[in-house]
C-alpha cells in the first residue's frame, strides 16, 4: 500500500516542498529511506517505530520504503518524523483514506509519541500559506506558524492528537501570543551618557539612515555604553521586517519553544574570538552567522581591532550587498544580512594613544600595525568614524538634564518616514545607507553649493567613488533629520567630518 503527505525542508531561509512517500510491501521486514536523506533523517526509523507502537498503533512485519522527493534535494531535518509516521499509518490502513490530503506536516517525534519542536517552521509556514492549506506543527512552533495569516495551523501535542485532527478536519491551535511590547527602553538610555556630543550625534545619524559607525577612543570613554544605547533609538520593526528577522532566527533554532514575538530589532555582540563561519555563516550545514542573526538590527563588535583581520574582511560583501552567499559543492545558499555595524576600538594596544595623559608607551610601528588590523577596503565601507575622548572627571557630577533616547527615536522615525516615501518605488525597505549612490546623486536633492563642496573635498582627500557616495548618503540622512528636502553645504560639511576621522586616523581624539 502506498501513501504520501506533503512536508518541506529549509535551505538557507527559504523552504522547499518535499513529498513524503511511504510504501509498505510484502517481503522480508526491512526499512529503507531514500531521497538524499542525512543521518538525522535516517535515524527517524527508530523514533517513528517506537512512537507508533507507544501510541497504541500496530506495525506489521513488512518491507517499508520511504522516499523523500525531490531526490536531488538534501534533507537534513528531524522534522520528517511526523509526516513519515502519518504516511506509514495511512499505508497500513490505520487511518481513513484521504486524511493526509488535508494538511502538510512537520515535527520530530519522541519515543512516547509526543511531538517536539523543530527549526525553520516560519519559512515552511509561509510556503504552505502561499499555496493555501493547513499545516500540522509542534505545539512549541505554533506561535511562529500563526504569524502567517493565510495559513490554517494545527498544533497537536502527540501523534494520536495529530491523527485525530486529520480525521475530524478540525485543526486546533492555541490562541496566538500577543505581540510583545518593545523592550528597547529597558536598556541603557542616551541620557546616561555624559558628554560625547559628537558620538551621540553620530549614533543618531547611524540609526536614521542605517549607516555603519566606528567609535575609537581610550578605555572608559563610553564607547560600549553608546553602542548599547542604539537599541533605544531604533524604531520598532515593520511587519515585513519582523517576518524576515523571525525567519532567520527560526532557521537558527532561536525560536524553538514558542513565546511572544518581540518587535525589537536584533542586537548581536559576538566575542572577538569568533571564527569566520560564526561571523558570516558557513559550516557543513551551512548555518547563518552573526551578520545574518543581526539582520534588520545591530551588529556590535566591541574591541574591533582585536578581531583577526581576515575575520573582519569577511564582512566586506555583506556590508556592500546586504546578504551572504555561501557556496558549497552541492548548493549555493543565501542568507540576508542587512545590519547596522557598530564597532568600538582602542587607538593603540594599550588604549591611551592621543589622550593627552602621556600614559601611552606604544611604539609608532606597533600603533600602525595595530590599526592595520582593519583594512582600508573595510574602513571604506563604514560611513561614520568618530574619535571619542575620555570624559573629564569634573563632568561626572553634572546633574543637568540630558536628552533621552525617546526624543532621539522620534527624530529617527521622522527621518525614516521621509526615506520611506522617497524610496517607495524601490524593492524592499531601502534607507539612505543602502540606496544606490548613482540614484542618490541624481535624485537626492543635492544643492549646487553642496555639490561643489563635496567635489572639492573628495578631490582634496583623494577618496574613492564608494567614499564619495557614502559621504553623500550621510549628508542626505543629516538633511532628513533636519526635515529638509535639499542637501545643503552644511549637511555635506558635517558628513565630511565623520569621514575625515576614518580617512586620516588621527592619534589625537576630538573633543
Amino acid at each position: 500500500m502506498l501513501a504520501s503527505i506533503r512536508s518541506a525542508t529549509v535551505l538557507g531561509v527559504d523552504a522547499c516542498e518535499v513529498i513524503v512517500e511511504v510504501d509498505v510491501a510484502s517481503g522480508l521486514p526491512a526499512w529503507t529511506i531514500v531521497g538524499l536523506a542525512s543521518g538525522a533523517v535516517k535515524e527517524s526509523r527508530e523514533r517513528v517505530v517506537a512512537a507508533i507502537l507507544n501510541s497504541g498503533y500496530t506495525l506489521p512485519s513488512r518491507r517499508v520504503t520511504v522516499n523523500l522527493a525531490p531526490a536531488e534535494l538534501k534533507k537534513a531535518s528531524s522534522g520528517f518524523d511526523l509526516p513519515i509516521a502519518l504516511a506509514l499509518l495511512d499505508a497500513t490502513k490505520q487511518i481513513e483514506p484521504g486524511c493526509l490530503s488535508r494538511a502538510s506536516a512537520i515535527g520530530e517525534l519522541a519515543l512516547d509519541g509526543a511531538i517536539r519542536p523543530v527549526r525553520g517552521v516560519l519559512p515552511i509556514a509561509r510556503l504552505v500559506g502561499a499555496r493555501g492549506g493547513a499545516l500540522l506543527v509542534p505545539m512549541g512552533n505554533a506561535a511562529e506558524a500563526s504569524l502567517v495569516s493565510a495559513l490554517t495551523v494545527g498544533a497537536p501535542r502527540t501523534l494520536r492528537d495529530a491523527v485525530r485532527q486529520l480525521r475530524t478536519n478540525r485543526f486546533e491551535c492555541p490562541a496566538p501570543t500577543p505581540r510583545a511590547e518593545p523592550i528597547g527602553d529597558s536598556g541603557p538610555d542616551l541620557s546616561d551618557v555624559v558628554g560625547q556630543e559628537l558620538a551621540r550625534r553620530a549614533l543618531e545619524i547611524a540609526a536614521a539612515g542605517d549607516h555603519g559607525l566606528v567609535l575609537t577612543g581610550p578605555p572608559g570613554s563610553g564607547k560600549t555604553l553608546l553602542a548599547r544605547c542604539m537599541a533605544g533609538i531604533l524604531p520598532p520593526l515593520l511587519e515585513s521586517e519582523a517576518l524576515e528577522v523571525i525567519a532567520v532566527h527560526s532557521v537558527a533554532g532561536l525560536l524553538v519553544g514558542g513565546g511572544a514575538v518581540s518587535p525589537d530589532r536584533p542586537f548581536r555582540a559576538p566575542h572577538h574570538t569568533i571564527s569566520i563561519a560564526g561571523l558570516v555563516g558557513g559550516g557543513s550545514g551551512p548555518r547563518a552567522g552573526e551578520v545574518s542573526l543581526a539582520h534588520r538590527g545591530v551588529l556590535f563588535l566591541d574591541e574591533l581591532l582585536e578581531f583577526p583581520r581576515h575575520t573582519l574582511d569577511a564582512m566586506r560583501q555583506p556590508l556592500e550587498d546586504g546578504h551572504v552567499t555561501i557556496v558549497r559543492a552541492a548548493a549555493s545558499i543565501r542568507f540576508p544580512a542587512q545590519f547596522t555595524l557598530i564597532g568600538a576600538s582602542n587607538p593603540c594596544p594599550c588604549g591611551f594613544a592621543g589622550d593627552g595623559s602621556g600614559r601611552c608607551a606604544c611604539p609608532s610601528a606597533e600603533i600602525v600595525k595595530y590599526r592595520a588590523r582593519m583594512s582600508g577596503p573595510l574602513a571604506d565601507r563604514i560611513d561614520l568614524h568618530v574619535n571619542v575622548s575620555a570624559v573629564p572627571v569634573r563632568q561626572f557630577g553634572d546633574t543637568s538634564p540630558r536628552e533621552k533616547s525617546a526624543c532621539v527615536r522620534a527624530r529617527v522615525e521622522s527621518a525614516r518616514a521621509m526615506q520611506r516615501v522617497r524610496y517607495l518605488r524601490m524593492p524592499g525597505d531601502v534607507w539612505n545607507g543602502r540606496v544606490p549612490g548613482r540614484w542618490l546623486d541624481r535624485h537626492g536633492g543635492l544643492s549646487p553649493g553642496g555639490r561643489d563642496l563635496l567635489s572639492a573635498a573628495a578631490e582634496r582627500m583623494g577618496v574613492s567613488a564608494r567614499s564619495y557616495h557614502r559621504i553623500l548618503r550621510v549628508a542626505r540622512t543629516i538633511a532628513d533629520l533636519d526635515a529638509e528636502r535639499v542637501v545643503e553645504a552644511r549637511h555635506v560639511a558635517e558628513a565630511i567630518r565623520y569621514r575625515l576621522a576614518g580617512f586620516s586616523r588621527p592619534l589625537v581624539s576630538e573633543t
